[in-house]
């Protein structure tokens, strides 16, 4: 929670925090003794001793030990560890403790690079004389992340097909689309060349790589695999080889999708485990519920109507093309959105042609034999229609537990409409699949909001939290049962804490309890946010009304940041909001504005870094992910509480099922939902010990809002917390002047 604004308390950002100045921990925990094998904690401080000059953190100690405790007991743990814990090493280290491989699973391409080049080569020689054997590590990905030599020895047979499905307005086969499908002829011989020399067929591992047309193309989805055995090539598949790899390795390493498409298959890709951690666990939910989303798009209709043409009569392929049309038509005529009272007529009847179109080409083709002459492209085929006959099975049943809307998207994508269907709630499924057979350890820096786990729980399919029967260890630090949240690294509270007012749960009422029970744990932060950063609420500013940005936000974004020269990353609630900023401070200032957009997003993060002066604007995917420590990001602004649209579908149904259950949509998920994208927008301000800068919110209802306002405050880290633009603005002048 916040501090309050008082004279007394009034950081100087200019002075150094209790860190830089070596203030000692606040204490430490025992270490377990040696019972035949290591302990956790003691790998975990073989490894910060390999490092030169690193120290021990108190947070991660009480990590370590707090997961080793739960692979002891059995019980699931959730557990929230600010920036700056080491968190990767907190979990990693007690992980090597365990028998049989350990499967981490991350949500971004950048914590999972960081953990296979970084953190677990290192982990590996720090602890290898103290085990007596070096760990051993692997990456699993999906399958369309590997080469498939059977796609690429039909590749340039395919290239025209899936060149005119992917890009539209090809079809007339003009210059063009001959330059086009040129210049992908040419990526695919570059595969060619690479695959004579790659030992793994990874994409990641293609420099320079190419784009996701060319890769379609010599890439196969797990779909439409016909197996190793089935396979001319199985022998030397690439995907088969890095299972067979993570099936050896003491740690595994994969993504949300693949634990997603992992549970939802039951569970046989992923190597059995004992312990599995969920880094950026508040995005599981979120994955989990994409895996189990499906679509129709007129053109895939299209593409498989001439994929299976040869295996099928002309009037089945024309019995698709037909569907296909009608499709197209049903989309065109339908608004776009989440759909309630039932399919529309159009769309019915294009779901009816499509049901019976596939039924009758799948049974025409019939099974996909050992000595059949094309077995890889007749279970494409058969993927394709099977994936399409069961999406339109599931829209037309119109089931309670699903969601359809129409998409209709705009900018570049605007040519693709789809009429989608996603699970209401993926809670039950979570309860029944992920934590079956497994001790299972969920992290994030954004965990418990408003201060409790309950909400992430919930969305996680985890029961209600269990009375505590005995006070946590010494050892355990913050470690209690259900609600027990850390003030500052080394002190918990136990406190009921705040729910939005009107919240009664969520949309997941009844979800099933996984057995083991489970656990929460807050580490706190190494960081002392009350001394390093000011949390400024614009309170005496209009409620945000329409979207963009407002003339009296504006006025307000000119102040602050001049205040402080640049140095500004401004995170938008929409693309309008964001460019109209970027138009203002480059008609009134001559400050270097960066607009997200406007180039690639890798390189305007780099020239944030290196311009000191600068600032760069955007929109949700800069909320989190953004990692610039130092001087150059030392003002964060928020334009807006960052609610869900009323355009997301999910988001809105979820809300009106909770609305029709007697409680509260609004404080069940669209709050819920804020708390979380709020707390990854202001963590991207404090990075290091030694980082100093101010929150500005340009919306008055975090402070103004009874009940969800304190809510919301309460899901960030303690910043010294003020509603006076003075104090703001006086604070970013003294960090002007340093």
């Amino acid at each position: 929670m916040t501090a309050p604004a008082t004279d007394a308390s009034f950081p100087d950002l200019t002075g150094p925090t209790a860190a830089e100045a070596g203030a000692p921990p606040a204490g430490r925990p025992r270490k377990r003794r040696r019972a035949g094998r290591p302990s956790g904690t003691e790998l975990l401080a073989a490894a910060v001793g390999a490092v030169p000059g690193g120290s021990t953190r108190e947070g991660q100690q009480q990590m370590a030990t707090a997961i080793e405790e739960c692979i002891s007991s059995g019980e699931h743990l959730l557990v929230q560890a600010g920036t700056g814990t080491g968190k990767s090493l907190a979990y990693l280290a007690p992980a090597l403790t365990v028998d049989g491989p350990v499967v981490v699973s991350t949500a971004t391409l950048a914590l999972q690079s960081q953990l296979v080049e970084h953190d677990l080569p290192r982990l590996a020689d720090a602890v290898t004389s103290v085990l007596g054997q070096r760990p051993t590590f692997a990456v699993l990905k999906g399958r369309h992340h590997y080469l498939c030599l059977a796609r690429l020895e039909n590749s340039t047979e395919d290239e025209p097909e899936d060149t005119l499905f992917d890009t539209p307005g090809r079809s007339g086969g003009g210059p063009k689309w001959l330059g086009e499908a040129g210049r992908l002829g040419k990526q695919v011989e570059r595969i060619r060349d690479w695959a004579m020399e790659t030992d793994t067929g990874d994409r990641d591992e293609l420099d320079p790589g190419v784009d996701d047309q060319a890769w379609r193309l010599v890439s196969m989805p797990a779909r439409e695999c016909v197996g190793a055995g089935r396979c001319p090539y199985g022998a030397e598949c690439f995907a088969e080889a890095s299972r067979a790899r993570a099936r050896e390795a003491d740690v595994v390493v994969t993504n949300h999708s693949l634990l997603a498409v992992d549970m939802l298959a039951g569970r046989h890709i992923v190597p059995p485990h004992k312990l599995l951690v969920v880094d950026e666990a508040h995005e599981l939910a979120d994955r989990v519920s994409s895996a189990a989303q499906a679509e129709l798009i007129p053109e895939l209709i299209d593409r498989a109507a001439r994929r299976t043409r040869p295996l099928i009569s002309p009037e089945l392929a024309e019995a698709l093309v037909a569907a296909g049309d009608a499709l197209t038509v049903g989309l065109a005529e339908s608004p776009a959105g989440r759909i309630t009272g039932g399919l529309p007529g159009p769309l019915r009847e294009a779901c009816t042609l499509l049901d019976a179109a596939t039924r009758a080409a799948l049974e025409k083709i019939g099974e996909v034999k050992a000595d059949d002459p094309d077995p890889v492209r007749k279970q494409q085929s058969k993927a394709v229609l099977d994936e399409l006959s069961k999406t339109s099975q599931r829209l037309l049943e119109e089931a309670d537990h699903d969601v359809a809307w129409v998409e209709k998207p705009e900018g570049a994508a605007a040519g693709r409409r789809a009429l989608v269907v996603a699970p209401l709630s993926v809670a039950n499924t979570l309860a029944t699949h992920l934590y079956e057979d497994r001790t299972v350890v969920a992290t994030s820096a954004t965990l418990a909001l408003g201060g409790r786990f309950d909400t992430v729980a919930r969305a996680l399919g985890l029961g209600p939290a269990p009375a505590p029967t005995a006070p946590p260890s010494p050892a355990a630090g913050a470690l209690a049962a259900g609600t027990a949240r850390s003030s500052a690294p080394g002190r918990s509270t136990a406190t009921a804490g705040a729910t939005p007012k009107g919240s009664t749960g969520s949309a997941s009422a009844g979800t099933a309890e996984p057995a083991g029970g489970w656990r929460s744990l807050d580490v706190g932060s190494p960081f002392d946010y009350p001394r390093q950063g000011i949390l400024y609420v614009a309170a005496h500013l209009p409620r945000p009304a329409a979207s963009g940005l407002p003339a009296a936000a504006g006025e307000e974004l000119l102040g602050l940041v001049g205040a402080l020269g640049g140095r500004t990353l401004g995170l938008f609630s929409s693309r309008r909001a964001a460019l109209q900023a970027a138009e203002l401070l480059r008609a009134r200032t001559d400050l270097p504005v960066l607009l997200q957009g406007e180039e690639s997003l890798p390189l305007l993060v780099r020239r944030f870094r290196e311009e000191r002066a600068s600032c760069l604007f955007g929109v949700m995917s800069l909320w989190q992910g953004v990692d610039v420590p130092g001087d150059s990001c030392q003002l964060v602004v928020i334009d807006r509480l960052p609610f869900p649209r009323p355009d997301e579908p999910l988001a809105a149904a979820r809300a009106a099922a909770v609305d029709s259950a007697g409680g509260s949509g609004f404080a069940s998920v669209s709050v819920p939902i804020a708390a979380v994208r709020l707390a990854q927008g202001v963590g991207r301000l404090i990075r290091s010990t030694g980082d100093k800068g101010v929150v500005a919110v340009l919306d008055s209802r975090l402070e103004t809002a009874r009940g969800y306002g304190a809510f919301l405050r309460q899901s960030l880290p303690p910043f010294w917390y003020t509603t006076r633009p003075d104090i703001a603005k006086g604070a970013l002048e003294r960090l002007a002047r340093t």
